[in-house]
């Protein structure tokens, strides 16, 4: 943050001699001087995933610098505060000071400038200029408490010290972590500006900063509306217009503005975090997308930027360009787990299975401990059909959170598919301790006993889940194979037609149907119901099973081809199982 009003709006003011005027001018190069010019901020804004802002010379509060409360150059500007009582040489010995301190606060030397502004303090005990300074020097230092201090004894002094207001203002601005009300005390610091000077050009943007931070964009309109009309067409107040009109969800304003951004020979990046804080509220992903493609035509984008684009583009459902940024960020900045995460989500939905297991690996080796990441990696293998190596992350994620449901669930799933099915049980149990209400415990419970072949205590739960709609299509399924198995052809048929009533291409119902046609002998039916069930799952396990024992026993001459089709299908599982483990042993995810 940069405090650059140092003295120039105390009410006690004289001419300056030709001397000092040419000192002051010099000073004033980069200051504040009746319109909005290069001035430096250091708020910490809060956006969505979206931090440090840049570059140093802007008229909001964006860039997050390396040292606490930095850049607090102080410049002069075309006036200054004298002592009523001083003459001539009072007041230059006065100003040849004040320059010094100026200077060594630009260099950094602040135990030198505290002491000249001791000396100076006893020379000038009623000066609020040397109240002003060593509030700047305090914010320098990070001494937030004291900073304030010296900034109110400025104003104590003075009460139109226009400077010291604005840097009391920016000084809330940068430390909301250490008040909680800094933001609406700055807010109030420019009101008590704007009461005796209506027209200052900062007061009113920095008020309508702050006001589109706490997301009231009609009042940040308002005061906009009274910069003057050279600033209108800047890059800076063009992105507080669009985050203002995207966050009413004025889509045409927001749009024109966007265009004008767009078009801005100043736009960067803090014009692009500030559109970002009005953008994503008002979920402008387009907006978003187009600025940030915009400026990535004039210079590359953080970290930060490509993160945000990233996201955007994802929501868009732009997979590939969310995938390419997100990794560009994930490169240029710090190891994330967060981002990994994101960019598992996003291969996930390209069906991409191996490379979003690629990311959950790394990010177990970044935070080992972390259950959502064994339990992500699970469901992932899952959809390879891994379910070994599912089962190991699943039993890694409930070792870790013994009480999280979903993953006793998962757990649970996951062991059914074992050599003893029964294995699922207790985390089932489990589940339904924790989610008692939850009818896909049931279920689970009934098809974990069912694949136990524990028919007598399955068939309750079943029973239960089959009077909730959301669950029972597939509890009639197991209801109709319980019922085949134990040759209750009667009731088989019943459930079985129940499951395909509410969903008629359910693959594993058709091929338990074709099943009871082959049992019945009825093999024109069972083999009309086998071909549906593979038509719309051409690798269901039980469906192949079942018509080549329907070929086998009616000397069909396609039974060698539906034996290979079936040992190729038999072998493809056991691949999906190899395939993993040389991707996880010889494909791991590089890190930056």
């Amino acid at each position: 943050m940069r405090f650059n009003h140092m003295d120039s709006d105390d009410p006690r003011r004289r001419e300056k001699t030709p001397s000092a005027k040419m000192q002051y001018k010099a000073a004033a190069r980069t200051a504040f001087i009746g319109k909005i010019q290069a001035l430096t901020y250091n708020l910490f804004i809060e956006l969505e995933n979206c931090r440090g802002y840049g570059p140093k010379h802007r008229l909001i509060m964006r860039s997050r610098l390396a040292i606490p409360a930095v850049a607090l150059a102080v410049f002069f500007c075309t006036q200054q505060i004298c002592l009523g009582s001083s003459g001539q040489n009072h007041e230059s010995g006065r100003d040849q000071k004040i320059l010094r301190i100026q200077q060594l606060i630009e260099a950094h030397d602040l135990r030198e400038a505290h002491r000249q502004l001791k000396d100076a303090s006893e020379q000038f005990p009623e000066d609020a200029g040397f109240d002003n300074l060593l509030g700047v020097v305090e914010a320098q230092e990070a001494n937030y408490a004291d900073a304030e201090k010296s900034f109110r004894q400025a104003l104590k002094r003075a009460p139109k010290f226009t400077g010291a207001y604005l840097n009391l203002g920016r000084l809330y601005q940068e430390n909301p972590a250490l008040d909680p009300q800094a933001q609406r005390k700055a807010l109030d610091i420019y009101k008590r500006v704007l009461e005796y000077e209506p027209a200052n050009a900062e007061a009113h943007y920095q008020s309508a900063a702050l006001l589109l931070q706490e997301r009231e964009y009609q009042a940040s309109l308002n005061h906009l509306s009274r910069l003057p009309t050279e600033i209108q067409n800047s890059a800076q107040f063009l992105s507080v217009r669009c985050a203002d009109y995207a966050g009413l969800g004025n889509r045409k304003e927001a749009d024109d503005a966007a265009a004008r951004l767009l078009a801005a020979p100043d736009f960067s990046e803090p014009d692009a975090l500030q559109a970002l804080s009005g953008l994503i509220p008002g979920k402008r992903d387009d907006l978003m997308v187009s600025l940030l493609e915009g400026l990535q035509k004039r210079q590359p984008l953080s970290p930060e930027l490509l993160h945000t684009l990233g996201l955007a583009y994802g929501r868009t459902n732009k997979l590939a360009e969310a995938r390419a940024s997100l990794e560009k960020s994930f490169t240029g900045g710090k190891p994330s787990v967060s981002l990994l995460l994101e960019l598992t989500s996003v291969a996930y939905k390209q069906k991409d299975y191996q490379g979003a297991l690629g990311y959950l690996a790394h990010a177990r080796d970044l935070e080992p401990d972390n259950a959502r990441l064994h339990y992500y990696f699970g469901v992932v293998c899952v959809e390879l059909n891994l379910i070994a190596e599912a089962r190991n992350s699943f039993k890694r994620a409930v070792k870790l959170e013994p009480e999280n449901p979903d993953y006793n669930y998962a757990m649970g799933a996951a062991s059914a598919f074992r050599h003893d099915p029964a294995e699922a049980v207790p985390y089932f149990e489990k589940y339904l301790k924790l989610r008692s209400q939850d009818p896909r415990g049931k279920l689970a419970m009934g098809a974990a006993l069912f694949r136990a072949k524990d028919y007598d205590a399955a068939v309750p739960w079943l029973r239960e889940a089959a009077k909730i709609p959301g669950t029972a299509t597939a509890a009639h399924y197991y209801l109709g194979s319980i019922a085949l198995q134990e040759r209750r052809f009667n009731d088989a048929l019943k459930e079985l037609q129940e499951a395909l009533k509410a969903q008629p291409d359910y693959a594993n119902a058709l091929a338990e149907l074709g099943q009871y046609y082959l049992m019945q002998k009825d093999y024109e039916q069972a083999e009309k119901q086998i071909q549906r069930a593979l038509q719309i799952d051409p690798d269901q396990y039980a469906a192949n099973f079942y018509l080549l024992t329907l070929y086998i026993r009616t000397g069909d001459s396609r039974r060698e081809a539906q034996a290979k089709r079936f040992d190729e299908l038999q072998k493809l599982l056991d691949e999906k199982t190899q395939e993993f483990l040389r991707i996880v042993e010889v494909r791991p995810f590089e890190t930056p």
